[in-house]
């Protein structure tokens, strides 16, 4: 049974991109109808009502250019707020009628003033006594530390203090996941609760504590909290914080790390190890609940290269074992769908690829995301993109045949006739098989990394296992329909 309570409630409420949701900085060109028909409703060829609206509600900023010569600007602001805290997407749009004009050089003079990179942050007195006299502490690593490369620093502070380290689910790879005492994305069980519960300190790193990692934020954050964010607006935006350290991840740690040098430090045996036995715990619980599937997560991570970037789509496999289960070694070696969007597991995965060549990409997917962009297929072919899909087929959307048996005793909708996906993706010149047990999802990931090619295995989930999904009453009677 899994205890994911408010998880995938919160997955199915984000309706922003996932730029958006993660903080994406992303330049979004796209075009507009001519400048003329704008706002005239005169069904002009692919005129959209209110077009900037919707990229305004969708985006960090949304501009429309009014004149071609200002197009210069409107891309240098652009870039700019892009990649100002707090991150985000961006969208200029071009009219057609602007798109094919010759604009003339000029030269545009920003004067900004520069800031030395190299002053040296203080860490109060206060924050490094706390830090040092802990007995009981918790790490909660996230993206930030991901994004400014921070590893080395973060690993020096937990080697230095030895604390309980839990990660965000983009904070996964954030320290090595075989670290005996980094517990990892399983920020919502019942140990992890109880130590944060009986922690005397939670230093918290570039985290956005999501609802579905904090049961809805209601996880015991301890009283004695530091938080640590590039984004001033971040504190006590979801927990009180004791004391906030704004600024990058990796500069704040060094400074912590220069301020504990001197202090002698002597980590509870006690508690060392019963961090340890929470390690443990929470993943043979797990194991447990999953089955034959914590067979083939240990294949997994046994036959694919240490540095292999995964990509889990919004998939019963990718949300509940594939984001915990599978060790992530290095920063930027995980990705998933931030807003929660079925399909986007594909592109992402060939885009991962392109972007880092000498790495393996492996994408989890189920086959009802799995359908929404399936003709990414020859996109990978096209672009010589040799990733590996590690298909679910269970017929249907797995996860709503769930929820509607729980709370209305039938299902409608859910049930899907799906192609003959070894037959398709060979169309499309991948590599694929079909596997019916955990022996021959064995043999077919080893045809798969031997063949450095595309390659689709598709698991018959049906044969392998179906997943025995539980959520809590009171999150199924939210479902029900309510009388009186």
């Amino acid at each position: 049974m899994f205890q994911t309570r408010q998880e995938l409630r919160q997955l199915s409420l984000q309706q922003l991109p996932s730029e958006q949701t993660s903080g994406t900085p992303l330049l979004h060109i796209t075009g507009e109808v001519d400048s003329n028909y704008i706002g005239t409703d005169q069904r002009y060829i692919h005129e959209a009502k209110d077009q900037l609206k919707m990229m305004e509600g969708v985006n960090k900023a949304a501009y429309l250019l009014k004149r071609p010569k200002q197009i210069t600007p409107y891309m240098r602001q652009a870039i700019k707020e892009a990649l100002s805290v707090p991150t985000g997407p961006v969208t200029i749009a071009i009219p057609t009628n602007f798109q094919a004009q010759i604009i003339p050089q000029n030269q545009l003079i920003e004067v900004e003033t520069i800031q030395n990179q190299e002053v040296k942050m203080d860490i109060p007195d206060i924050i490094a006594e706390m830090i040092s006299e802990a007995k009981r502490p918790i790490v909660w690593a996230g993206n930030g530390v991901v994004a400014s490369g921070a590893t080395e620093e973060l690993q020096k502070l937990v080697d230095k203090i030895q604390p309980a380290v839990v990660t965000s689910e983009s904070g996964k790879g954030s320290i090595p996941e075989n670290y005996p005492l980094c517990i990892g994305n399983f920020t919502f069980t019942p140990q992890v609760e109880k130590l944060l519960e009986r922690s005397d300190l939670l230093i918290s790193i570039g985290v956005h504590f999501r609802g579905w990692e904090t049961n809805g934020w209601t996880s015991p954050v301890p009283k004695n909290h530091i938080n640590i964010d590039l984004n001033s607006h971040a504190f006590n935006r979801s927990f009180d914080t004791l004391y906030t350290l704004n600024g990058d991840a990796k500069k704040v740690l060094q400074a912590i790390n220069d301020a504990l040098v001197h202090k002698e430090i002597k980590p509870d045996a006690t508690y060392v190890e019963e961090v340890r036995s929470v390690r443990l715990a929470v993943r043979n619980d797990l194991r447990i609940q999953i089955g034959p599937y914590g067979e083939i997560v240990d294949i997994m991570r046994e036959q694919l290269p240490e540095n292999t970037i995964l990509v889990t789509d919004v998939t019963i496999p990718g949300y509940t074992w594939g984001n915990k289960l599978f060790d992530i070694y290095e920063p930027r070696n995980y990705l998933y769908m931030t807003g929660g969007g079925i399909g986007q597991g594909l592109p992402m995965a060939i885009g991962a690829k392109i972007g880092q060549p000498n790495k393996p990409v492996v994408l989890i997917a189920g086959d009802g995301g799995f359908m929404v962009n399936v003709g990414e297929l020859i996109t990978a072919i096209q672009e010589n993109t040799p990733i590996i899909v590690l298909l679910f087929d269970d017929g249907g959307y797995g996860i709503l045949r769930y929820y509607q048996e729980a709370a209305y005793g039938r299902r409608t909708s859910v049930d899907l006739k799906n192609p003959d996906f070894v037959m398709l993706a060979k169309s499309m010149g991948f590599e694929s098989e079909r596997v019916h047990s955990v022996e021959e999802f064995k043999k077919g990931l080893e045809n798969a990394v031997r063949s450095k090619k595309p390659y689709m295995v598709v698991v018959d989930v049906e044969a392998v296992g179906v997943l025995e999904y539980k959520e809590s009453e009171e999150y199924i009677e939210s479902f029900r329909p309510q009388h009186g």
